[in-house]
């Protein structure tokens, strides 16, 4: 759905005919034309092409595990520690809570809460319990993550039974709406809503985990390709660009970074309004004519430093207007200061 105008009418189409031309200059200048390839090999490589078929949940588990260990510090410092240490499994939990551990709070899903579980101290809320404690094994990078794996192998165990790909498809088949923009919306509302519950995972690491897994999926579950094509995420770096260029302003509702991104006149809108009047074949004939994910990847991409490095925090003084020069989209742009004065 459109935001609501707020200036005359042409100055609004104008604002929008400005917004899709930046952003269409974007997804050539930044946007990944093999961003399929790119999933289809990780999808490959981490043997998911062949848990998906099967219905092999330990596999699409310690993938997704791993993706939601991305939050907090650097891709790289991410990656370095798991390759130091290793990282939580489906297997290696399974074992040890099936061992009947003391404490209550890993009876069920719905008992675990307020473990408060911390590495550095090597404490929780149960600590008659904690010597013998699985949640602390897995030698993770902070105590949060270790609460996070518990949580997930116990909402895969006890409201999934078990099986993912079989919970996935019973929540895409029962979501319901009236429009083709709002099946999409019930379908994602679907899958993330039962999945904010599980500790120390926000929207953004879930959508951005989830959109993955449902676009390498594609050739197996087009429903599952519909929902994740349409997923956006909507981090600091993405939400900063719309301000800095002007789009905001002229094609949403100015806000703060968070929640009001996804709300109406946010930057989720704007990215989905320019995907519907972007063809993103004009990039790469394999892709679906609306691609939200792939808009929304290009303007992280520009701005991401180890990607483009262009429109960020490092190469931009945020209390004044961006005076990269060289910019291929400087003369385009809005060029607003990020914080005012």
């Amino acid at each position: 759905m459109a935001a609501r105008p707020t200036a005359p009418f042409t100055e609004f189409l104008e604002a929008h005919n400005h917004a899709d031309a930046f952003i269409r200059a974007v997804c050539t200048f930044a946007g990944s034309l093999s961003l399929l390839d790119e999933i289809d090999d990780e999808f490959r490589h981490a043997g998911l092409d062949q848990a998906v078929a099967s219905g092999d949940t330990p596999p699409i588990f310690d993938w997704l595990l791993t993706a939601f260990s991305f939050q907090g510090v650097s891709d790289q410092a991410a990656r370095s520690y798991m390759e130091k240490h290793g990282s939580a499994s489906w297997v290696k939990m399974e074992a040890s809570l099936q061992a009947s551990p003391s404490c209550p709070k890993l009876r069920t899903y719905w008992e675990y809460e307020g473990c408060r579980y911390d590495k550095g101290s090597f404490t929780c809320a149960e600590p008659d319990h904690i010597d013998t404690c699985p949640v602390p094994r897995p030698r993770l990078r902070n105590g949060k993550l270790n609460q996070t794996a518990a949580s997930f192998f116990l909402f895969v165990r006890d409201i999934a039974d078990g099986d993912l790909v079989g919970w996935i498809d019973h929540q895409l088949d029962a979501a319901r709406g009236s429009e083709n923009a709002d099946l999409e919306a019930a379908r994602q509302e679907a899958l993330i809503g039962p999945l904010r519950g599980i500790f120390g995972v926000a929207d953004k690491v879930l959508t951005n985990a989830l959109s993955w897994l449902m676009i390498g999926a594609r050739d197996q579950r087009p429903i599952w390709f519909e929902t994740g094509k349409a997923m956006v995420v909507v981090d600091r770096l993405v939400h900063n660009h719309l301000f800095r260029t002007g789009i905001t302003e002229g094609c949403g509702i100015p806000h703060r970074y968070g929640p009001a991104c996804y709300a109406e006149g946010g930057c989720a809108e704007i990215i989905r309004g320019a995907a519907e009047r972007i063809d993103a074949r004009a990039f790469n004939p394999n892709f679906p004519r609306i691609f939200p994910r792939f808009i929304q990847h290009a303007l992280w991409s520009l701005c991401a430093a180890d990607r483009s490095d262009v429109c960020n925090g490092n190469r931009i003084d945020d209390q004044k207007p961006c005076q990269l020069s060289y910019c291929q989209l400087f003369r385009i742009c809005g060029r607003k200061p990020l914080k005012a004065t």
